[in-house]
């Protein structure tokens, strides 16, 4: 299917400008539920393919357990996902920790990374046992301000500010009113992964500010309205992605019944001189997703504060015709000028695409219950790049695996979380 046109691109966007919105450029996990090690480079946007049950949602999680801690507390976090035994690696080896490392640029071009150890203790308890923090002003003096804390003690603090840390609360969020420690909280609290309930979304939804969609898309009436307000266009584009995926649809708005809230979309009838009205509650599964997802891309093409650096989707293509996967695609593609995207995915309708760049897809499978990342096989993507095949073509021919070269040298060196002290 032939690429929308009119993409919503201000002028001042660069030739470079894919580039820009890569926030997250390296990920490195350790005994994260199903994965033992994993080093990732990420894009601008990044597909993660592979059967159910390989582990493609772990590694979002991993993302997600990030964002959540720093917006409500590392025991929050674990406790919604079962505990610390439930979220650490189970092997012969019993691990009792897991570590997560984001290597990441600013907007302003400021780069660095930050990573934690968690470690269990006897009867499901926890401690942080490392948190390390170092943000390098790249676009400004070129100054370096750093934290590190072991067991609950500061071992290092540039600038020399240092509240004191405990062994149960990211020190991140302790000293996230210090600037450049602000920006990176900030941000990677503002990551937004997405799962979209279109039960959630039938309902009549409570009144919301509607800065960030949330992850089941229950605030999604109050986003719209706000994008609707505040960049008409951005909201006009959306109906034009949502109008190609459900044909006749022209318009959505929000509408309040009493003191809630909900979605009426306007859909052109045949026989009907004008469009038709129907409320959430009447529309499919695949239209309210396509249309949360929709909006789950381009809340961050406003120009407001509330950007979300990543958008992380899980199976956009769920309840979706096969003939709407080319839209689809173009809509991540375009998306992807404002935000960084990550999409996880088996289809390979949406990977039907030979412009799909082969450094864009990571491949996961799973033996024995462990999981392995990784690039491409260096085979698989001159077959990509000579445009042998698709990566549909590919994945229907069970050809989209991991390097294994990659793989196994991830697995046998040592995976440093920090830059000092353990690794």
């Amino acid at each position: 299917m032939a690429e929308l046109h009119r993409p919503i691109r201000s002028h001042k966007h660069r030739k470079n400008e894919m580039t820009e919105t890569t926030f997250l450029r390296r990920v490195i996990l350790k005994n994260y539920r199903s994965i033992a090690t994993c080093d990732i480079d990420l894009e601008p946007l990044t597909f993660f393919v592979g059967p159910n049950g390989s582990g493609k949602s772990s590694f979002l999680d991993a993302l997600r357990l990030v964002t959540d801690s720093l917006r409500t507390s590392l025991d929050h976090a674990l406790r919604d996902r079962g505990g610390i035994n439930e979220v650490r690696r189970r092997s012969a080896g019993h691990p009792t920790h897991f570590g997560i490392r984001l290597e990441f640029t600013l907007p302003d071009g400021d780069q660095g990374h930050y990573a934690f150890r968690v470690a269990s203790r006897p009867g499901g308890g926890f401690r942080i046992q490392d948190e390390e923090c170092v943000v390098a002003g790249f676009a400004g003096n070129g100054s370096i301000s750093r934290f590190r804390v072991a067991d609950g003690e500061v071992a290092l603090s540039l600038p020399h500010v240092a509240p004191p840390a405990t062994l149960d609360r990211l020190y991140l969020v302790t000293i996230s009113g210090l600037e450049p420690f602000r920006t990176i909280y900030d941000a990677l609290s503002r990551m937004g992964f997405y799962n979209l309930n279109p039960d959630r979304i039938r309902d009549l939804q409570g009144p919301d500010a509607g800065d960030v969609l949330n992850r089941d898309g229950d605030n999604l009436a109050s986003v719209f309205d706000q994008i609707t307000r505040t960049e008409p266009e951005i909201a006009d584009r959306i109906i034009e992605y949502l109008g190609k995926i459900v044909p006749g649809i022209v318009g959505v708005d929000s509408r309040a019944i009493g003191p809630k809230e909900t979605l009426e979309f306007r859909q052109e009838i045949v026989g009907s001189a004008y469009p038709w009205k129907f409320l959430a509650s009447s529309m499919s599964d695949g239209t309210l997703r396509a249309f949360g997802i929709l909006v789950a891309l381009f809340q961050s093409a406003r120009s407001n504060q509330n950007r979300v650096p990543i958008v992380g989707i899980e199976e956009p293509e769920i309840a979706l015709h096969p003939a709407a996967a080319g839209v689809l695609l173009d809509s991540l593609r375009d998306a992807s000028h404002f935000t960084q995207v990550i999409v996880t995915s088996h289809s390979p309708d949406l990977l039907d695409n030979e412009d799909i760049p082969p450094e864009a897809i990571r491949a996961i499978v799973a033996n024995r219950g462990t999981t392995s990342i990784g690039p491409l096989t260096p085979q698989t993507r001159r077959i990509l790049a000579e445009h042998l095949f698709t990566g549909g073509e590919l994945l229907r021919q069970n050809r989209l695996e991991p390097d294994p070269a990659f793989v196994q040298a991830a697995a046998s060196r040592q995976l440093r979380l920090f830059d000092e002290g353990r690794p």
